[in-house]
């Protein structure tokens, strides 16, 4: 039941209840609201409000626009410095590129250079061992005569020994002596 009074009592307090009577009297809330509004935006405009309020508007605004040309100014810095960096790193992997072409270069023409090398030591090999074989081939040829000559000389000797008398081996000798004397002289 309270709280039915309390509504109804609020209800009556409303502002459309307010406004009775002719509206250009003191009586009406509404034209008493109306002249307290006209008195408030008059106090704003003798005071200067609005020209001090356009003002921090438009220092603000001034503010923002310098922060935005700021801003500009620093994205075509960035820009800038990017297309720098781009073009620094495209000489760089071009530098790169250049110096990995160049090694690969000279490692082909180190590996051609071992290459011819290892055909001059192997020609060089073979040669000396051919003439090892040489050498040795001769070696064992002289070898093989100075045998022969020794048998045959011996096969000689055994032949002469068999046929020769005392008296015919004296005159081979004497005849031997004269010879070496007259070439010797």
């Amino acid at each position: 039941m309270k709280k039915l009074i309390a509504l109804s009592l609020v209800l009556s307090a409303s502002p459309a209840f307010a406004a009775t009577g002719p509206f250009f009297s003191l009586r009406n809330t509404d034209f008493v609201v109306l002249i307290a509004f006209l008195i408030f935006v008059g106090v704003l405009v003798y005071l200067k409000v609005p020209g001090k309020l356009m003002g921090m508007l438009d220092k603000r605004a001034t503010g923002i626009k310098s922060e935005l040309e700021e801003a500009r100014a620093l994205r075509e810095e960035a820009q800038t410095l990017l297309a720098s960096y781009e073009r620094k790193q495209k000489e760089v992997q071009e530098q790169a590129d250049r110096i990995v072409a160049a090694a690969k270069e000279e490692a082909k023409t180190a590996a051609e250079e071992a290459r011819e090398d290892l055909k001059k030591s192997i020609a060089r090999r073979i040669a000396a061992a051919e003439g090892q074989i040489a050498s040795a081939e001769a070696s064992a040829v002289k070898e093989v005569r100075d045998q022969a000559v020794t048998i045959a000389v011996q096969a000689a000797r055994d032949v002469i020994a068999k046929q020769m008398t005392a008296a015919e081996g004296n005159k081979l000798i004497d005849d031997a002596i004269s010879q070496v004397d007259a070439k010797l002289h």
